[in-house]
């Protein structure tokens, strides 16, 4: 009883674990963007530039829709819809890539978790500053993607991923973003993709909290 007694004094929360973090509080002026809705079917511009500020500074995408249709598509409907806002960039691993794409707000990402795309062919290649769709294999394509670090992810081609722009202003912000939480699970010490689709933000702020974020993302032309 005294053993079960000092536990519970120890870990009040029961098997050391902390309390979840409180729910997610959407922006008022923020609605949902759902993968069904009339206005995320629009065809993308031939090219265009997105400009996404973030807590490290502006950088500016411009994306060419002949690279990878399906994925341009996507990206300039999520741009639109305001998906990204307050989006952390949870992935970031020197000398490899930055990635970003899970929704701030969890009732958000449960809607588009299984909105898959399907697969573009490889057309460009994955060089420094190159913007492609994350992927586990073919088909999954939703709404994460990653921004080259390295000419060396050229070995990336091979594997279906699609580049579909590039970052032409801003790069050196890019290579400000917060790096030193590493890969996450499993067996790394980054964040958890499963909490963070679950839980959002609250997650990574309270685990994670230097993590940089997007701050706005719009379409300029």
């Amino acid at each position: 009883m005294k053993r079960l007694a000092l536990l519970l004094l120890l870990f009040p929360f029961g098997c050391g674990h902390s309390a979840p973090p409180p729910p997610y509080v959407r922006p008022g002026d923020r609605p949902l963007v759902r993968p069904d809705a009339p206005e995320m079917k629009t065809t993308a511009p031939e090219r265009f530039k997105a400009r996404f500020t973030t807590s490290q500074g502006d950088f500016t995408i411009t994306v060419v829709r002949a690279w990878a249709p399906l994925g341009a598509d996507r990206f300039y409907n999520l741009v639109r819809g305001r998906f990204f806002e307050e989006a952390r960039f949870f992935r970031v691993i020197k000398g490899f890539m930055c990635q970003f794409g899970i929704a701030a707000d969890p009732a958000e990402s449960a809607l588009w978790k299984d909105a898959n795309i399907p697969d573009d062919p490889v057309r460009e290649t994955n060089t420094r500053g190159r913007i492609t769709f994350a992927t586990s294999g073919p088909g999954t394509r939703t709404t994460q993607v990653f921004i080259n670090f390295s000419n060396g992810n050229a070995r990336l081609d091979r594997q279906g991923f699609a580049p579909f722009g590039e970052v032409t202003e801003g790069m050196d912000v890019v290579g400000k973003l917060y790096s030193g939480y590493g890969e996450g699970a499993p067996g790394g010490s980054g964040p958890d993709q499963e909490r963070l689709e679950a839980q959002g933000n609250p997650y990574l702020q309270a685990d994670f909290p230097k993590l940089d974020f997007i701050k706005k993302a719009e379409i300029l032309d």
